[in-house]
């Protein structure tokens, strides 16, 4: 029988840049700057809610994680419960799905480990925290990739994660990516999935600013009346541009998955599919048409593409955008590349 290994991320840490980020409520040093805003919290995010690996904190389990923790076990499956509070105290549960030693020396999942992962989450980003600290891991510096990782792909297969949600009740509503992959959201089924299951493979986008997307992210904002604030960027999709910064945009999005395919009524992605090694990108330009007595209306003209890659280059200072649920200010030039199957979750 398996080893199980239920992680849960304390939430109670408060800093900029959402779970996920360097310096978040799991996110290392509360100095350190976020990879994804380049901020830097205060002083004292995270004092007293213990934010420094190996300090003393003691954090309740949720219901849901005791039920799927007494599911485990009445499997017959050796389960450890850990609540990480730090970088630190993630990359130490992750340490545990090492492979045996590589003659380049590398450090590789092991593909016929016996040990599994279920990751109890309170939102798509804390998900993501956890395989941002994967593909740190396990990803090779350029100077030594090796002739055994495919050639579309700059991390090997990351070990399959179960993904537990803890809002079970909102599961009808709320569109997170559990409930968009249709996964088990009761503890007892999602037990059942990581000991009889197999795993869903599924992209990953990965960024030059150091972090990586599961869903998706939508650059733009609004004002306090929910208009839309217009802003300029050159966006580029492979080799096909859809904006060259010259005009205004009222969104961008960028999808793995549908979790921002659309923008109040406009649908914005068409057919985003986290499994087809394709990152679908759509912007949404204003534009001024003329009607009977030479009134004027606005609407939303919609381009699209698809492709392995995707630049956006502001014109504007800064352009807030979300990136898995979590708030950011894009200020310079970012791009995500697809790693086709690259993460994986388990599935009955």
């Amino acid at each position: 029988m398996y080893d199980v290994v239920l992680l849960t991320l304390d939430s109670e840490r408060k800093a900029p840049g959402g779970c996920g980020s360097d310096g978040a409520c799991c996110g290392g040093r509360p100095d350190a700057p976020d990879p994804d805003t380049g901020t830097t919290p205060p002083a004292d995010a995270g004092a007293g809610t213990g934010g420094v690996a190996g300090e003393e904190h003691c954090a309740t389990p949720r219901v849901p994680v005791l039920a799927c923790t007494d599911a485990l076990t009445a499997r017959g499956a050796r389960v450890e419960t850990v609540t990480a509070r730090s970088d630190a105290e993630i990359d130490a549960v992750l340490a545990r799905f090492d492979g045996p030693p590589r003659p380049d020396g590398l450090t590789w999942p092991d593909p016929d480990g016996k040990t599994r992962l279920v990751v109890a989450v309170a939102s798509d980003a804390q998900l993501r925290a956890v395989l941002r600290r994967l593909v740190r891991r396990y990803a090779p510096p350029p100077s030594r990739r090796p002739d055994d990782l495919a050639g579309n792909r700059t991390v090997p297969d990351l070990p399959p994660v179960g993904v537990l949600p803890l809002d079970p009740a909102r599961s009808t509503t709320h569109r997170d990516l559990a409930a968009q992959l249709g996964l088990p959201r009761d503890p007892a089924a999602v037990a059942a999935a990581v000991l009889d299951g197999t795993p869903r493979r599924l992209d990953l986008l990965r960024n030059d600013g150091g972090s990586v997307t599961l869903d998706g992210a939508l650059l733009g904002a609004a004002d306090d009346t929910g208009r839309p604030l217009p802003w300029r960027g050159r966006v580029e999709v492979d080799d096909i541009v859809l904006s060259t910064g010259d005009e205004p945009l009222t969104a961008c999005a960028i999808g793995n998955s549908g979790g921002y395919a659309r923008l109040g009524d406009v649908a914005l992605l068409s057919t985003p599919d986290p499994a087809d090694g394709m990152v679908e990108v759509a912007v949404a330009v204003p534009v001024v048409t003329r009607r009977a007595l030479g009134r004027k209306r606005v609407r939303l003209e919609v381009r699209r593409a698809r492709g392995r890659a995707v630049a956006v280059h502001p014109r504007d200072e800064r352009v807030p955008y979300l990136d898995d649920g979590v708030e950011a200010e894009l200020s310079r030039k970012r791009s995500w590349w697809v790693e086709p199957g690259a993460w994986a979750v388990w599935v009955s």
